[in-house]
């Protein structure tokens, strides 16, 4: 993999020595390889097993301020270089806009973040199904209440990519990932039918969980919601766990995007260095965490990574920026560009990271004395303009300090920036199975809709 990653930085600089001698003022190649393996199995047999290898190309070149997308599968000598002319050609069709031109600066090293697992290649489809056999087994074994299942799936993905520019930046990066994922099915009351789910990933093999553990956790997840129900309406405290907490965490990244502040399509618009959440919120977006989801050695347009500080303490400290957005806001990108192979960079979060805090998450219900324990998120009801929230939520109802009976179909709502300001307590245990991630946190009155 190493050789490869080499190989593919040579077949990107290759792409920009090419793309200038057909005419381009600039150029960068961002060059990708891979293999993926799914399995799934549903009540015991093998319902999916799928391997796959790919490998592309994506150049985008500049001319006259006039840019060109395109993509390519084919490295061979000829059909790369008369790919990369018709790319130049096609350059030419498009509308001219001043900030078409590259970066001033880029990364000027690669550091390595641990991101490769030699484990990963290794997991065989035999490996796989034993893992989802495992843990679908564990599954059904935990409760007769579990009558049917939605299956266990397993995947694991390696891969290597390249990026190089015309400005002379060249760099690689490894890495791999796996997952587990278990979907018991309850059968409830008045034939409901009730679904959980639990899963482990992580760019290392040994640091999964147990399949056996992620059965029994997806099955016990899954158990409790049976007789859930609404409550009446109104106002209550809120206490999100991890799973649901992220939801909150992608709603915050639309809204401190370059893209959106420019667009001015953000209740954040112009609030900088102003207090937009409770003191104990403290979120970064950081790149350079070793062995994480979402770390990278550089963005997607070759800058440096850096860890950024999105909110402090509760203040709003900066927006993630790509080259494009910081230059619509009169600004300098702070490494927060991602691309994919046929798309133009954008913005794009690496580890966005609400800080853990010093409680427990068992004392932060127990404190809680009556309220609403949210386990999980649904619809898309939220206005990035006004801030103003509302979605599909289920969980459990807190009572006397302790988890009490499941509820379902209610929706939860509070204007955004309030909920943020409203947070009064923060768990230690952070979840770093993804790269957007959240403690277990309480939101001290939001609006309950049920019965």
């Amino acid at each position: 993999m190493e050789k490869m990653v080499s190989d593919l930085v040579e077949v990107a600089k290759r792409a920009c020595v090419l793309a200038k001698k057909a005419g381009a003022d600039e150029a960068e190649v961002l060059v990708q390889s891979g293999a993926e393996l799914s399995t799934k199995v549903r009540l015991g047999e093998p319902e999916l097993v799928q391997e796959a290898a790919s490998k592309a190309l994506g150049l985008r070149v500049f001319r006259d301020r006039r840019a060109a997308l395109t993509y390519t599968s084919d490295f061979s000598a000829a059909a790369l270089e008369s790919f990369i002319i018709d790319s130049v050609a096609l350059a030419n069709l498009s509308e001219p806009d001043d900030l078409n031109r590259l970066p001033e600066e880029f990364a000027t090293s690669v550091p390595d973040l641990h991101l490769w697992d030699d484990a990963t290649s290794r997991i065989t489809a035999k490996d796989a199904l034993e893992q989802c056999i495992v843990a679908e087994k564990a599954a059904r074994a935990f409760s007769p209440k579990v009558t049917n299942s939605e299956g266990a799936s397993f995947s694991r993905v390696t891969g290597a990519s390249a990026f190089a520019n015309s400005s002379g930046f060249s760099g690689g990066v490894r890495g791999t990932y796996q997952s587990l994922v278990m979907e018991p099915i309850c059968d409830d009351e008045g034939g409901k039918k009730r679904n959980g789910v639990w899963w482990t990933a992580d760019r290392f093999l040994a640091k999964l969980e147990t399949p056996e553990a992620v059965g029994r956790k997806a099955a016990e997840r899954t158990v409790a919601k049976l007789g859930s129900g609404k409550i009446e309406t109104g106002a209550l405290p809120v206490v999100f766990d991890p799973e649901a907490g992220r939801a909150l965490l992608r709603l915050l990244f639309s809204v401190i995007s370059g893209g959106a502040i420019y667009r001015k399509s953000s209740y954040l618009l112009g609030r900088e260095g102003s207090v937009v959440a409770s003191p104990l919120v403290t979120i970064v977006d950081d790149p350079l965490i070793a062995s994480a989801p979402g770390s990278r050695p550089f963005d997607g347009e070759g800058l440096a990574s850096r860890k950024n500080s999105v909110v402090e303490a509760g203040v709003l400290k900066t927006f993630l920026l790509d080259t494009y957005s910081a230059r619509k806001l009169g600004r300098t990108s702070n490494g927060c560009a991602g691309r994919s192979i046929g798309g133009s960079p954008h913005v794009s979060t690496s580890n966005f990271i609400m800080q853990r805090g010093a409680t427990a998450p068992e004392e932060i219900v127990r404190s809680t004395g009556r309220g609403l324990y949210v386990t999980d998120m649904m619809g898309f009801g939220f206005n990035p303009v006004t801030g103003d929230f509302s979605r599909g939520a289920g969980g459990f109802l807190i009572e006397n300090g302790k988890l009490g009976r499941p509820v379902s179909e209610i929706t939860v709502s509070a204007n955004f920036d309030q909920l943020l300001k409203n947070i009064d307590a923060m768990g230690s245990d952070l979840d770093m199975r993804s790269s957007m991630a959240c403690p277990t946190f309480r939101v001290s009155t939001m609006m309950i809709a049920g019965s």
